[in-house]
């Protein structure tokens, strides 16, 4: 089991929930009247220790000192706010209440006003990032680069495998390093396998290419993920579905400019690598901007501005592709990134451990 499991991702206690739910009806409200109007049975000092808990948390907002300190929910607790993905898909995809368009106060106001990560999230993954640099020191450049080659065959795989591609690792692997094609598959799992290859290698030997990202730069990388793919290149001009979700992107071509243009503008504006990487990964699926390929090119380009700042790229192979799919549509359909926050952290702890 991973740090970040063991640490952070846990669902909210019962006395969290009817603390919250209580703040999020009567904003603004001091510690004693959340104690009291929220009928919680343990002490009033166990109250003040669970309001500073999930204050430290970024779910509150708290305001005033001493006797006038007051509780809110900050703006972003519906974007962090831990959700129980059995419990949610117990619903069907008709049942549950979601946010069903494109929501573009997310990338002008939430996201770009707030931070994603605690402060004890950030500490877990800065951590680990001087442990990869510790261990990469270490390492000759020939050691180095083999191990970026083996990351680089797991990523191919497991991106393809999210999509579909039924090549096994170990087909993949002979695929990549000797060209030979597994028996009875098609010749677009192949395609779609080397093409990640590629833009994995044009990210590592030109690895300050997506700095500043672009729209531009976006389209490239996907240009080379669906080379000979029969996929449209550039911006998408019509409507597309999502399978698994009533949630629907933007449909017009030029909305879906802006909207790539504002998520490029915040993603230049963060400061925090991670925070970067993490939402590039989110925002482009999010947008949907190409008729095909948008999830894949989100991994690439991720992984690009994790290269570019030389923190450690991810591959994802842990990661089971339902799992995956679960977390990113739950993004699409509540906002909210506790799902694929953890994915992210788990995921970049494995790449530091397995890789270097």
């Amino acid at each position: 089991m991973y740090l970040y499991e063991l640490k952070l991702f846990v669902m909210l206690n019962p006395t969290e929930k009817l603390l919250l739910d209580f703040i999020g009806n009567t904003p603004m409200s001091s510690s004693m009247q959340v104690h009291e109007g929220a009928a919680l049975t343990c002490s009033y000092a166990t109250t003040k220790r669970t309001l500073n808990k999930l204050s430290d948390k970024n779910f509150l907002v708290v305001s005033g000192i001493g006797k006038g300190t007051r509780y809110s929910l900050s703006p972003i607790y519906n974007l962090i706010v831990p959700i129980n993905l059995e419990s949610y898909y117990q619903k069907e995809i008709d049942e549950r209440q979601i946010f069903s368009n494109y929501n573009g106060d997310l990338i002008n106001i939430t996201l770009k006003e707030n931070d994603i990560f605690t402060l004890e999230e950030l500490q877990i993954l800065v951590e680990l990032q001087h442990q990869f640099k510790s261990n990469i020191g270490q390492l000759s450049e020939r050691e180095c680069k083999q191990e970026l080659e083996r990351l680089a065959i797991d990523l191919s795989w497991k991106s393809s495998q999210i999509e579909g591609n039924t090549y096994s690792l170990l087909e993949t692997e002979r695929l990549l390093k000797e060209r030979e094609t597994a028996a009875g598959k098609s010749k677009d799992e192949a395609v779609m396998l080397l093409n990640h290859k590629e833009a994995l290698d044009f990210i590592i030997d030109q690895n300050d290419y997506i700095s500043p990202i672009t729209v531009s730069k976006i389209e490239d990388i996907h240009s080379i993920l669906i080379k000979e793919l029969n996929v449209e290149r550039n911006l998408r001009k019509s409507r597309v579905g999502i399978s698994g979700t009533n949630y629907k992107p933007l449909e017009n071509e030029f909305l879906i400019s802006e909207a790539l243009k504002d998520m490029c503008a915040l993603i230049n504006k963060k400061q925090n690598v991670f925070e970067k990487a993490l939402l590039t990964l989110l925002l482009i699926s999010y947008i949907q901007p190409f008729v095909d390929g948008n999830k894949r090119t989100a991994r690439i380009v991720s992984n690009a501005i994790l290269i570019q700042y030389g923190f450690c790229p991810i591959s994802f192979r842990t990661i089971d592709s339902i799992e995956y799919k679960k977390a990113m549509l739950l993004f699409y359909e509540q906002n909210n990134i506790s799902a694929f926050k953890k994915i992210f952290i788990d995921q970049f702890e494995f790449a530091v451990k397995t890789y270097f």
